[in-house]
């Protein structure tokens, strides 16, 4: 695996976990899965990643080589008494609606992060889905990052909006998808979503929209970006967290956050999810090149490029 990294280091807390999925193509039991596993090994193709997340004590040693194979910094995975979080979920032939089957938190419900100073001192951070009352806790912690991104889901808009509000406001971007965007607002266009999201204090907000793409706002400029139109869609497990690992390893990579860097990582973000989705967990990304990535961030570009209109 060849991915020249560069740039600034990149803090990522969020779930590692064992997942069972099925889908009209095939089924997987027990593979590896998690916010914080796909996050972390799309965002190892652009920069140096620092993952904080917890398993039990059942967590198989060949999961833990995939992080190493990647080069992610796992001093931050701790391992405690207790068995691993589990989730099993199911696919109809609307691959971007995940059927929750079951849930076993697990060793999660203990998850405390108490960040190292190295940890504290990283100057880009993405809080993956984990409980808001702990991406609070955990930006607390962080001594001037540079940029700080979240994602959440629907689970905590439901039990903990007012904790949920308060971490988006503190950080500078808000990743969520349109499910989310419109429980969050009560509003049904993604446009007019996004600006109430901004209002909760975020400068930027990316709403994810499946195969659809996904739509940008930050400050008051907006861009649409697509997704790479695929034939075949294995398991989009995952694909949500990928996008964002593509995302913020890139800006970690410019070392910079500006209007054109923002549009660029989104496409590179459109790149890295749709490999995701061609096979189960995390089989795709760990076989892919850094090439391949760039190869698909410029096939993305030629679909959309095109000359202005003249009369």
């Amino acid at each position: 695996m060849t991915h020249p990294k560069k740039g600034q280091p990149l803090l990522v807390v969020g779930t590692v976990a064992i997942d069972s999925v099925e889908t009209p193509f095939g089924k997987a039991d027990e593979v590896l899965g998690g916010s914080a596993t796909y996050f972390s090994v799309a965002s190892s193709f652009f920069t140096d990643v620092r993952l904080v997340a917890v398993v039990g004590e059942d967590f198989p040693e060949r999961h833990v080589d995939v992080f190493k194979k990647h080069k992610v910094d796992i001093r931050g995975l701790q391992k405690l008494k207790g068995e691993t979080f589990r989730w099993r979920g199911s696919y109809g032939y609307d691959l971007n609606t995940a059927n929750t089957l079951e849930t076993k938190l697990n060793i999660l419900t203990e998850f405390d992060p108490v960040l190292t100073d190295e940890q504290k001192n990283t100057p880009f951070v993405f809080l993956a889905n984990i409980d808001p009352d702990l991406q609070i806790k955990v930006i607390k912690q962080l001594k001037n990052p540079g940029f700080v991104a979240l994602d959440s889901m629907n689970l905590w808009i439901k039990i903990k909006k007012d904790s949920l509000l308060k971490a988006m406001g503190m950080v500078d971007m808000v990743i969520v998808n349109e499910g989310e965007a419109r429980e969050l607002t009560g509003q049904s266009n993604l446009v007019k979503a996004a600006k109430e999201i901004r209002k909760f204090g975020a400068k930027g907000v990316i709403i994810k929209q499946g195969e659809y793409g996904s739509l940008g706002l930050f400050n008051d400029e907006i861009f649409s970006a697509p997704a790479y139109p695929l034939e075949d869609v294995f398991d989009p497990t995952g694909a949500g967290d990928s996008f964002a690992g593509g995302v913020m390893g890139y800006l970690a990579r410019q070392g910079k956050v500006t209007r054109d860097s923002l549009r660029q990582a989104m496409i590179v973000g459109a790149a890295v999810a749709s490999y995701n989705v061609e096979a189960f967990s995390l089989e795709r990304l760990t076989s892919l090149e850094f090439h391949n990535i760039v190869d698909r961030y410029n096939e993305i570009k030629r679909l959309t490029v095109f000359d202005d209109f003249t009369h």
